[in-house]
């Protein structure tokens, strides 16, 4: 397996290391030694260096967003009338930064973009449609679909 950092090699440990903090990101670096038998330097150094190649792109919380108040999540599909790179480029930035998007993403395919959000209401949900992307004059339809669970998948490494 290879990182898409100029072709640097992630090794066995490497991948061990990912594989750990990838199911619990908490764990402490000594813990994380411990595990996978290592010195907690090297594993320190190791995760350093998986930071600094952009192999680990962040670390983040997961949040439970119908305990924020935002229950109803969607899919809202978005076709363009035309796909000229900076009117893309600008409406992948546009759709990014809209309150209450969790994820968009641009694909191939009869739609271009998959807009992930959570909202309060149905109401909300028209108004993002409404007041956010169809404004746009390269949008030239939506699609929205109710997401009724999500479950996360395998992942990339094993388990």
């Amino acid at each position: 397996m290879r990182s898409q950092d100029s072709g640097n090699a992630l090794d066995e440990i490497d991948l061990q290391l990912l594989a750990a903090l990838t199911r619990d990101a908490d764990i402490t670096n000594k813990a994380l030694a411990h595990r996978l038998g290592i010195a907690e330097s090297t594993c320190a150094h190791r995760i350093r260096a998986l930071r600094t190649r952009k192999v680990i792109r962040d670390t983040r919380i997961r949040v439970d967003e119908a305990a924020l108040g935002y229950p109803l999540q969607a899919i809202i599909k978005v076709r363009l009338a035309n796909h000229t790179g900076p009117k893309v480029t600008a409406l992948f930035d546009a759709l990014a930064g809209i309150p209450r998007v969790l994820q968009v993403f641009h694909v191939a395919g009869v739609d271009d973009f998959l807009v992930h959000v959570a909202v309060e209401d149905a109401t909300a949900l028209r108004d993002i449609v409404l007041e956010h992307i169809t404004i746009h004059p390269v949008v030239r339809g939506t699609e929205t679909q109710l997401v009724f669970e999500l479950r996360d998948g395998s992942g990339l490494l094993p388990g």
